[in-house]
């Protein structure tokens, strides 16, 4: 499980520390932040740490390759039941630095990193921007303990002054939850500190400098399919609104389904037997529009704009919900990206919750944010923004979604009030008006 906590960049401190002091990071300093972390998430490769980060050896005997550890647990990515091999071995602290970037999905600036791990397996990847108030970490304490953590790795990134009261946070929080800190480290500039190493020999003053290039993690997580993006902003443009062409025939798509729907709402002369026949329209759109994308296919523009109207509805948007699979990330993206602004918030949300229970959670923090951008009330995303914050793991979840049949038990046969979300959108304003 990975978590990541976004901050804005930080304004500078009234008070910096000296120079002298910021250079070596274990000495400590105060930094204030009026501001509190907005705890975001991501999901976590497998991966599996040496004894020793310090003092790396430059030819490590290969029959010594520590012991994988058990089976991953399904909240880290992986699939239930495959050989946690191959997974990111760490031997060093170049490797360490090098792992970072794919186990959160982008190269952090002005970051604390935390990665929590049992028997050299990693159970935990949590980030927060710098700085951050006084306290931040403590709600990790509860994740360790859940997890089963029994061993931490912290990376600051950054100069002293900014990193050095974070780790010293995260160290404290690892004194009294008895863990042990395999290293913790601050990178700057292409060289890095060592906050448990003493040996001027092995970490001096100065720094030591690296090239992530020596390191064959990346090379390693490249194969298995990870990605790091340059920043956070960038892993943001990848579930921003589409542009262009594609955006203005959406646009075309969605003011003809809003009209089809006006149109049948005016002509018909029964609101309640209405009412019952778009449900269950709707519903059946949802499982279609899961078929399709499980085979591989796309929707077109029409049935995309169709579905985004009907997933206005909370009946049909919990269809989804219920209905939630691993495979539905593809579909709730792609409709993050497509739909008109103020159809976006029932698509995003299902978008983070497919990625929360995938464990990538960033993703669903992006999408939450996305979604409570347009409608800062929006519940879904409201209580899902609550759970990441938290940090809850989605087993929680688990066989305590209902049913669609339970679903129906529990709302009672369709009623025109049912309809009034959708028909207060059509009344907003039109949507070649709405910003992207």
């Amino acid at each position: 499980m990975t978590t990541d906590h976004s901050t804005p960049a930080p304004t500078p401190t009234s008070n910096p520390t000296p120079a002298s002091t910021a250079a070596h990071p274990r000495s400590t300093t105060a930094v204030p932040s009026p501001q509190p972390p907005l705890p975001a998430s991501i999901s976590s490769p497998s991966l599996s740490s040496s004894s020793s980060f310090t003092s790396p050896d430059p030819d490590p005997d290969p029959d010594s390759d520590p012991d994988p550890g058990p089976d991953p647990d399904p909240d880290l990515g992986l699939e239930p039941g495959l050989d946690p091999e191959p997974c990111l071995t760490l031997t060093s602290p170049t490797d360490i630095l090098a792992a970072v970037p794919y186990l959160v999905g982008f190269h952090p600036k002005a970051s604390l990193i935390v990665i929590g791990l049992d028997r050299r397996q990693a159970k935990v990847v949590a980030r927060w921007g710098l700085p951050f108030p006084l306290g931040t970490l403590a709600s990790l304490e509860p994740v360790f303990d859940r997890e089963g953590v029994t061993e931490i790795v912290i990376v600051g990134y950054g100069p002293g002054e900014l990193v050095t009261p974070a780790v010293d946070e995260a160290r404290l929080l690892a004194a009294k939850a008895e863990l042990h800190i395999g290293e913790a480290l601050r990178t700057h500039e292409g060289r890095y500190w060592s906050y448990i190493c003493d040996l001027a020999t092995c970490c001096p003053a100065e720094g030591t400098p690296y090239d992530l290039t020596t390191s064959q993690i990346a090379a390693e997580a490249t194969v298995r399919g990870l990605v790091a993006l340059p920043d956070r902003e960038s892993l943001e443009r990848t579930i921003a609104p589409i542009t262009g062409p594609v955006r203005m025939a959406m646009r075309r798509a969605t003011a003809d389904a809003i009209t089809e729907f006006r149109a049948d709402l005016t002509a018909t002369t029964n609101l309640d037997t209405f009412a019952t026949q778009f449900i269950a329209e709707s519903v059946g759109r949802v499982r279609s529009a899961l078929q399709t994308h499980e085979e591989g296919g796309r929707l077109d523009d029409a049935e995309a704009a169709k579905l985004g109207l009907a997933l206005s509805l909370t009946r049909v948007r919990d269809e989804a919900w219920t209905l939630m699979q691993h495979s539905h990330v593809l579909l709730w993206k792609d409709l993050t990206r497509r739909l008109e602004r103020r159809f976006v918030p029932p698509a995003a949300s299902l978008l983070a919750m497919a990625s929360w229970r995938e464990g990538n959670n960033v993703q669903a923090t992006i999408a939450l944010e996305r979604a409570l951008t347009i409608d800062p009330s929006y519940s879904m995303a409201n209580l899902l923004m609550h759970a990441l914050q938290n940090l809850l793991s989605p087993t929680i979840l688990r066989d305590r979604l209902p049913t669609p049949a339970e679903l129906d038990a529990a709302m009672g046969p369709p009623h025109p009030s049912w309809l009034l979300p959708l028909v207060n959108l059509l009344d907003e304003d039109d949507p070649h008006s709405q910003p992207e």
